[in-house]
């Protein structure tokens, strides 16, 4: 029964781990909502991002060997998320100087040259003395058009708005760099976990194999029942099978691993950092929650958002001031460049809206309900960063004396096994015994390689909470 829950646990963990990353993008989905320049679009980084990237060219046959940087480097070089989200920065960008365009001077220049004959009944004329046909005679001409909006409080306003919509789309860029970093660093952490958990069933497979070893010598001698071999033979058979189990866990954590960096497809590589347990000292709450709201890019991309949001609903309640606007052009037309005049035009220009059909009042509606939801998500994410920090500490510090009590069971389980196996040797006690001590070393193992990775994942989740995982991963996590 504790073998057959053993395995099952192993394989809920596996499955918990593949979707590990894509639940930590879920729940910081509402920090990367970003309004777009002139629109009310939102854009939302998707879950699965996070564990997508693209390749980066072809495998090499040599085996690559990765360190937690190199693996995070390679994440924020090739993960979808970052290459999304530095997309998003650069239609922000693009937008932010399309709404300055509309401030500056427009200038176009043409060129033409047309030759033209004209049918005069097919117009329905007749002239008298006038023939029908006329022409064919040619006409060029060269011109330059200039117009200018002189004033406009709503596109000022509108290019205010683009430019904070801009300054949104870089922070949430840093953002998901920070999230990318979070999930790369756990993917590692679960390859860890699973090279662990080989290494520790391997030994209980090498237990298992001396157990029947001798409880089979003992049966030829004619010292112990039958029993006793067939009992540490099954033991022997399952461990075998969970270490095959373990074995297949350890491949696919590997493969979500190289899925989220952009390893090349089919590339070998093995992980150069083990990670031990090694204690930090974290600032306490209060300084982690300063920490946090002066850091967190996602903070600071709501806080811009919001600026966005209420410069366009200042720009949508001047919609209803004057508009001056000035142009002009210069040409010079003729029937050849030779005998050609020149010509120009200048106009001015005062637009007032008198009547818009409610189009003002329904832009001003909509550009209030949209800077109330930027309000209240930046409100929200205030929240959510103190839940995040204080849950941080809270899994930190569990997770801390769970590696502890973890590994003083694995010291009485060692203990427990050395003195049944002597107890079976004595001829005291039968293999029931040992292959009971053998089940509690391995959920003892098992126990301390869970609480392990638990707290090594508890400090790069503080790292993001206060929203320094990018510069400061290997401060709290180390590596060797």
């Amino acid at each position: 029964m504790l073998h057959a829950l053993r395995i099952l646990t192993t394989h809920a963990r596996l499955e918990i781990g593949i979707c590990a990353i894509a639940i930590l993008w879920c729940s910081a989905a509402n920090a990367l909502a970003q309004n777009t320049i002139g629109t009310n679009i939102i854009t939302t980084a998707a879950p699965g991002q996070s564990v997508g990237s693209v390749p980066s060219g072809p495998a090499t046959p040599e085996v690559l060997r990765l360190t937690l940087r190199d693996a995070i480097q390679r994440g924020l070089q090739y993960n979808l998320a970052e290459i999304q989200s530095h997309q998003d920065e650069r239609i922000a960008r693009g937008e932010r100087l399309v709404a300055l365009s509309k401030l500056l001077p427009q200038v176009n220049a043409d060129a033409s040259e047309e030759i033209q004959q004209l049918d005069l009944s097919s117009l329905g004329l007749k002239i008298p003395g006038t023939p029908n046909i006329i022409g064919p005679f040619g006409v060029s001409g060269v011109e330059a058009t200039i117009s200018q909006t002189l004033f406009s409080t709503e596109l000022m306003r509108r290019f205010l708005a683009a430019r904070s919509a801009e300054q949104a789309a870089q922070l949430n860029y840093q953002d998901t760099l920070d999230l990318v970093t979070l999930s790369v660093g756990n993917a590692y952490l679960l390859v860890i976990e699973a090279h662990s958990r080989i290494e520790a069933q391997e030994a209980q497979v090498r237990n298992a194999r001396v157990l029947f070893n001798q409880a089979r010598d003992e049966v030829e001698a004619g010292t112990a029942p039958r029993i006793d071999e067939t009992q540490t033979e099954v033991q022997l058979h399952s461990e075998e099978y969970t270490l095959s189990v373990t074995r297949n866990n350890f491949a696919v954590a590997k493969l979500n691993l190289a899925r989220a960096i952009g390893l090349p497809l089919g590339q070998e590589f093995d992980i150069v950092d083990s990670l031990p347990f090694a204690e930090i000292n974290p600032p306490n709450l209060d300084e982690a929650l300063s920490i946090a709201y002066r850091s967190r890019s996602d903070l600071k991309a709501e806080i811009a958002s919001q600026h966005s949001a209420a410069d366009n609903l200042t720009a949508a309640r001047m919609e209803r001031l004057p508009v001056v606007t000035a142009g002009g052009h210069y040409g010079d037309q003729g029937t050849t460049f030779g005998h050609s005049h020149g010509e120009f035009t200048f106009q001015g220009e005062v637009s007032v809206p008198l009547f818009t059909g409610g189009r003002i009042k329904g832009d001003i509606a909509e550009a209030e309900a949209t800077l109330r939801q930027r309000a209240a998500d930046t409100e929200n994410l205030r929240g959510q960063i103190d839940y995040d920090v204080r849950t941080a500490f809270l899994n930190l510090n569990a997770a801390n004396e769970q590696v502890a009590v973890a590994k003083q069971n694995v010291d009485l389980a060692n203990d427990s096994l050395t003195r049944s196996r002597d107890r079976f040797a004595s001829g005291v006690s039968n293999s029931v015994e040992v292959v009971q001590a053998e089940q509690s070393l391995a959920n003892a193992d098992d126990q301390y390689i869970t609480s392990l990775y638990s707290y090594n994942f508890a400090k790069l989740s503080l790292a993001r909470a206060i929203g320094v995982a990018r510069t400061n991963f290997e401060q709290y996590l180390g590596g060797q």
